[in-house]
């Protein structure tokens, strides 16, 4: 059994201009000391993923040896859009044995990754980290640490989607309205009781996933947090019995680059006794938030920065399952240092992921201000038998949405459903302009989770890379239970 090396952090350049090859092939990993069956994306050398520098083409050819056709989708790029990897929209499935080439500019610098864009595969764990570097940031001393993580099941996706298809959410999991009580003097797990907790430097959520504030007022109904149950999570492929440590300097600076690859699980990061400064979201810049929970939603990314502690010891880095306990990580660990037992599951029940660290994020480079030329409102909706819609319509009897090239287009995403739901929009960033209808001037990203039950988010973005594009939830089941559409230019 074999588990996938760490992504290095050495740009790998090609020879001349001979593409990059990535394989897209079966493995076995250990999970909980039994052998799983997964697939994987790797560069000839066995790295899993991929690391360029900003500048460079993305000249790769991906070879698909998996037994099935695939699709692989470049998350958070911006290629031209027939090399999106998007099967149906932008390029015919690669067949087993085939391969495709991917030839474009990558101008910006940021923690992207890459996934399967075709049926289930991605819970199957097929994805890699797909890093690109800032040459200008060569000469900094600061330690680089890629965690990919993921929801992991022992069960085959199709029976677990058959049975979502037959009985809908399971009701034992939907989360009450709290009590307004509740909400008062509420202590994230891991924090000593009686510990001050500043919500603004933390960005926690101390309201459950479906709840709105509108004067104090509940307005929200059940929250559904999880369709699946999960044997474990995963990071870098690896459970808290065995996680990856990663060798560090005290004293020293640690870049962290955190990717959530799960295929249905929103997470939060638990520094446990560190702090550091986010400084990037979904691979584009934000103003530095100080804490030690974040909210971390599926497909999101967060970079965060930590300024480590002189003396010698170990540092555990935890993601932890909203709603519950269940959570993975990583170890920095200083030379020498002893790394004790980590417990898989955490003290407490960690709150839903809403959207209160989202509106506490500002882009460091927002948008040029401009008046919107085109605005939409999207509905999300749910119906029996495990169906998900956009503006009523499941994918394959969707309308594309229409766009202009040179459009400053607004989107308002309004969730008139049970569960949150993390949208992903691709070829685009767009910037956060509004929650619940307040504005303000939020991060610029490519994925932002919309809140249960009439949970609104806005957000803005430029029309200037033309084709069509694809539009969806990243909580895996739900786009393949219908909520996907497709965004296509005007001629």
């Amino acid at each position: 059994m074999t588990t996938a090396p760490s992504l290095s952090t050495a740009p790998a350049r090609a020879q001349g201009s001979a593409p990059r090859i990535i394989t897209a092939a079966k493995r076995v990993i250990e999970v909980k000391g039994k052998a799983a069956n997964v697939l994987g994306l790797t560069q000839p050398g066995g790295s899993h993923g991929l690391v360029m520098n900003a500048g460079e083409n993305f000249r790769v050819r991906l070879e698909n040896r998996i037994g099935e056709p695939t699709a692989i989708h470049w998350h958070g790029l911006t290629p031209p859009w027939q090399q999106d990897g998007v099967a149906g929209i932008s390029q015919e499935p690669i067949p087993d044995g085939g391969g495709h080439d991917y030839d474009f500019p990558v101008a910006r610098p940021g923690t992207f990754w890459m996934h399967s864009h075709m049926g289930l595969q991605e819970q199957h764990l097929l994805a890699a980290p797909l890093i690109v570097l800032d040459p200008a940031e060569a000469s900094k001393d600061v330690q680089e640490v890629v965690v990919l993580f993921h929801d992991f099941t022992f069960r085959d996706p199709a029976e677990i989607l058959a049975e979502l298809k037959a009985g809908g959410h399971d009701m034992a999991a939907m989360q009450k309205p709290p009590a307004a009580s509740a909400h008062e003097g509420h202590t994230m797990p891991g924090m000593a009781t009686g510990a001050a907790m500043d919500h603004g430097a933390m960005g926690h959520s101390t309201k459950s996933q479906g709840s709105m504030d509108h004067g104090g007022m509940w307005m929200g109904g059940m929250s559904h947090l999880q369709d699946v149950q999960y044997d474990a999570l995963l990071a870098n492929d690896r459970t808290l019995d065995d996680p990856e440590v990663f060798t560090v300097e005290p004293g020293g600076r640690v870049r962290l680059r955190l990717i959530n690859g799960a295929a249905s699980t929103n997470m939060w990061i638990d520094l446990g006794q560190l702090s550091g400064q986010l400084i990037s979201v979904d691979g584009m810049p934000v103003q530095p938030v100080v804490g030690s929970h974040f909210e971390f939603a599926v497909a999101q990314r967060l970079d965060i920065l930590l300024e480590l502690p002189r003396q010698a010891m170990a540092w555990p880095i935890f993601a932890v399952q909203e709603g519950g306990r269940m959570r993975t990580g990583v170890v920095l660990a200083s030379k020498g240092s002893s790394v004790g037992k980590l417990a898989e599951t955490a003290d407490a029940d960690f709150p839903a992921v809403g959207a209160e660290l989202e509106q506490k994020l500002r882009a460091a480079r927002p948008l040029v201000e401009r008046a919107a030329t085109r605005k939409h409102t999207m509905m999300l909706g749910e119906g029996a038998g495990y169906v998900w819609t956009l503006d009523g319509a499941v994918h394959g009897s969707d309308k594309p949405l229409a766009v202009r090239a040179g459009d400053r287009f607004e989107l308002t995403l309004m969730n008139h459903t049970s569960m949150s739901h993390p949208m992903h929009l691709h070829g685009h960033h767009f910037q956060v302009v509004a929650v619940n209808g307040r504005r303000f001037a939020g991060a610029v990203r490519d994925t932002v989770l919309v809140p249960a039950n009439m949970g609104q988010v806005t957000i803005a973005f430029d029309a200037d890379n033309p084709g069509k594009w694809a539009l969806h939830c990243h909580h895996l089941y739900h786009m393949v239970g219908g909520m996907m559409t497709s965004m296509a230019y005007e001629a």
